[in-house]
This record gives structure tokens, C-alpha cells and sequence, in this order.
């Protein structure tokens, strides 16, 4: 057990925010695995302010039990993250924090100021902390990466100032913006973090098993571990991380029945919430996970990706497979 501020958190894992994939149905259907912690798809400031529809979607969700459920706002001035702010914890309860995404690489974020390049100013990023927190007394937690580009890593100056601005909880990337996804994330430069810090830490980068996730919380000393695309198609990991942290007990991976089952799972959980053809369409990206490893699967890979379009195709799709390998 741990606390975020007034939040009272019990396991290893958050659920990090992945665009088009984190949805509230996906974000319910890994929380039944142990997420300790969820945060919504990114959201823009301005997209709230100006009441864009589809931003208005992402803050429309019902709470999950034992797994509170933030939004992450992206934005570069304090004013409009505060306005923002209020807006979205007027028009749903539910939500248990706000997250400050300060660590999206993405060239369409970071050239209009937010994410990664807030990291260029230190002082702006504490000053967002505090606008949110004028509005709030729920957490407000930030996300951030080491820094600018490989020569200016100034995460821990953004972290004293993000510490000094009364920030609940803070999420590092192990990456450089310039570096975006690519390449082994930088735990080394992260040793023993946790102990100069007066905040909870949430450590991300490549957590695709279990010994990433030992490794990760080992160098640092992080609280958590935030899991994306490695929990894509392996929802069993965040069992396998809890587990081991409970109680040195390490889960054996998932039989190719249950990661059936997973698969069919989640998208009765996306049909709910999208209905059958959207959902369908985002499945083409995240049904095929479920079968990675597992031997001569990459046509049934190459079909769910090219050819879902309802569950029952999901189903016909699986069992083709089945037949054609005698499992």
C-alpha cells in the first residue's frame, strides 16, 4: 500500500496512456488484472476549453473499483491548464487525479509548447503544478522524460521544481525526447532516484516482462512501474509484476487457451464501448498481440490485423488457426 496524496494505492502497476488504445474499455479490462492506477488518453487543454467532442469523450467514464482513474492533460500555459482543469473535474466525478503530460515526443505536441518541451523551462512546469492545484485539491502528478535531447538532461532540476509546486506523484520516461521510443531506456541514469525524491516514482520504458520491471524498480527504487506497450495482448504481466512483489511467487506466461479467452474478453469490453465496427477496427492493432510467440502464429497475426470486422470474424479468424495447426 501506498499513497498518491489522498489516494490510497495497492499494487506495483499503473496503466500508462497510450493515443487510441486506452480507452475506458480497455482501461477496465486490465484493471481486473491489478492496475493499481489509470490515467485516460492524452487530452489538450484547448480541446476541453473549446469543447471538441471527441476531446469531451475521453473524460466520459465510470469510476473502476480499487483503481482510481486520472486525466492527463497536455498543455503549455498555466492559465488554460488550470481552466481546463476545472472544466473537466466539473463534468465528471470520477476523476480521482489530474495528470500533466510533460513527456510526449510527439513533433505535433511538442512544437505548440507541451509535452517533452515543457522540460526546457523547469520553472513552467512547477508553475502548470500550481495552477492545477489553485483549482483542486485532488492530486495533481506529472509525467515527464530526462530531458530535451542526449546533451541537456535536466530531469532532476524539473523535479525539484515540480516537488517545490507540490506535485503528487511523478512519472519519468527513461528516454530523452530526441530518442522518442527508440533504443534501451536509460535506468542507469535513474539510480536510486527514488531516495533523493519526496514523491512517489513511477518508472517507464520497455516493460515487456516481469525481469524489465525487477530491473527497472531495482536501479531506481521507483514505486511503480508504468506499463503500455507491453501490456498490450500480455495483460497477465501486471498479475506476474504484483505477484512477485506480494510474495516472490513468479506466474508462469499465459497457454494459448487463455490468451483466447483474454483476447475475446477484451473485446466484449471494446464492442460495449465503441460499438462492434469501431471497435473492430481498433482491435486490428491489439488482437494480434495476443498471439506473439507462440509457434507458426504470424498468418493468424497477419489476418486479426487485416480482416476483423466483427467478433464473430474474431472467432472464425481463431478457429481457422486452430483447425489448420490441430490445437
Amino acid at each position: 500500500m501506498m499513497n498518491i496524496g489522498n489516494l490510497q494505492i495497492n499494487g506495483k502497476v499503473m496503466l500508462a496512456p497510450m493515443a487510441g488504445i486506452t480507452s475506458s474499455g480497455y482501461r477496465e479490462f486490465m484493471s481486473s488484472f491489478g492496475v493499481a492506477l489509470c490515467v485516460t488518453e492524452m487530452v489538450s487543454d484547448m480541446g476541453i476549453i473549446y469543447g471538441n467532442e471527441e476531446t469531451k469523450s475521453y473524460i466520459d467514464f465510470d469510476a473502476i473499483a480499487n483503481c482510481p482513474t486520472g486525466v492527463q492533460l497536455f498543455g503549455h500555459d498555466p492559465e488554460n491548464m488550470k481552466k481546463a482543469a476545472e472544466m473537466v473535474l466539473k463534468a465528471n466525478p470520477n476523476i480521482a487525479f489530474l495528470d500533466v503530460n510533460m513527456g510526449c515526443p510527439v513533433p505535433k505536441v511538442t512544437k505548440t509548447g507541451a509535452g517533452s518541451a515543457l522540460m526546457q523551462n523547469p520553472k513552467l512546469c512547477g508553475d502548470i503544478i500550481r495552477a492545477i492545484k489553485s483549482v483542486t485539491d485532488k492530486p495533481v502528478t506529472a509525467k515527464i522524460r530526462l530531458g530535451w535531447d542526449n546533451d541537456y538532461l535536466n530531469y532532476f532540476e524539473v523535479i525539484e521544481e515540480l516537488e517545490k509546486a507540490g506535485v503528487a506523484m511523478i512519472g519519468i520516461h527513461a528516454r530523452s525526447r530526441k530518442e522518442l521510443y527508440m533504443g534501451k531506456p536509460h535506468f542507469d541514469l535513474l539510480k536510486d532516484l527514488r531516495k533523493k525524491m519526496s514523491v512517489p516514482l513511477a518508472i517507464s520504458g520497455n516493460i515487456y516482462t516481469l525481469e524489465d520491471a525487477i530491473n527497472a524498480i531495482n536501479i531506481t527504487g521507483a514505486d511503480l512501474v508504468m506499463v503500455a506497450r507491453g501490456g498490450m495482448g500480455n495483460p497477465i504481466l501486471i498479475k506476474q509484476i504484483n505477484q512477485y512483489y506480494e510474495n516472490k511467487e513468479i506466474l508462469p506466461s499465459p497457454t494459448f487457451d487463455e490468451q483466447i479467452n483474454y483476447c475475446l474478453e477484451l473485446a466484449d469490453f471494446l464492442i460495449k464501448e465503441k460499438g462492434e465496427r469501431k471497435a473492430m477496427m481498433v482491435y486490428r492493432s491489439i488482437a494480434p498481440k495476443f498471439f506473439m510467440g507462440f509457434p507458426n502464429a504470424k498468418t493468424l497475426r497477419n489476418r486479426l490485423a487485416q480482416e476483423l470486422t466483427s467478433k464473430n470474424n474474431l472467432i472464425q479468424i481463431i478457429n481457422t488457426y486452430r483447425q489448420e495447426q490441430n490445437i
